[in-house]
């Protein structure tokens, strides 16, 4: 009986072996090593103040979610920052009243979606309050990024 054909065969499968592991090596690799960037979050909003409730709300209108976690807001009437801005999510805050509403406050899930609403009523400590007629900008930054500028008149 003759090996010679049996080294062979054993050669060309463990050639194989090897070619096949090494090109399942190479896709995961290529594929797992970076996340598809599916491009920067976009979103629209709509700003409305009452200056009898000291409130402010804004609304989702649409696009991605927004994770609430990265988002920071900046408050400004008639052209003044807030002394206290709101440090979303929270519960308590300075120059805030306890308990905004949907995803500005910590119980909710983190997520703001497409039709959600969120609002904060302004502390009678923070400066300067919302008066009937004020200009009032809110501007939105998720991870450092403007996402969004709203302007409402009160």
């Amino acid at each position: 009986m003759s090996t010679r054909a049996l080294s062979s065969v054993v050669g060309v499968v463990l050639l194989l072996a090897v070619v096949v592991l090494t090109a399942a090596a190479v896709g995961v690799t290529a594929l797992g090593a970076a996340p598809p960037d599916d491009g920067p979050t976009r979103a629209a909003f709509e700003l409305q103040a009452d200056a009898s409730a000291d409130r402010l709300t804004l609304l989702h209108r649409g696009g991605d979610t927004v994770a609430v976690s990265a988002l920071q807001v900046r408050v400004r009437i008639d052209g003044r920052p807030l002394a206290h801005q709101p440090p979303v999510p929270f519960f308590a805050a300075t120059g805030f009243e306890s308990g905004p509403t949907g995803p500005f406050n910590t119980a909710a899930d983190g997520d703001w979606q497409a039709g959600e609403r969120a609002s904060v009523r302004l502390a009678g400590t923070n400066d300067p309050e919302i008066a009937p007629g004020s200009q009032v900008t809110v501007d939105l930054y998720l991870d450092g990024h403007k996402l969004a500028e709203l302007a409402a008149t009160a």
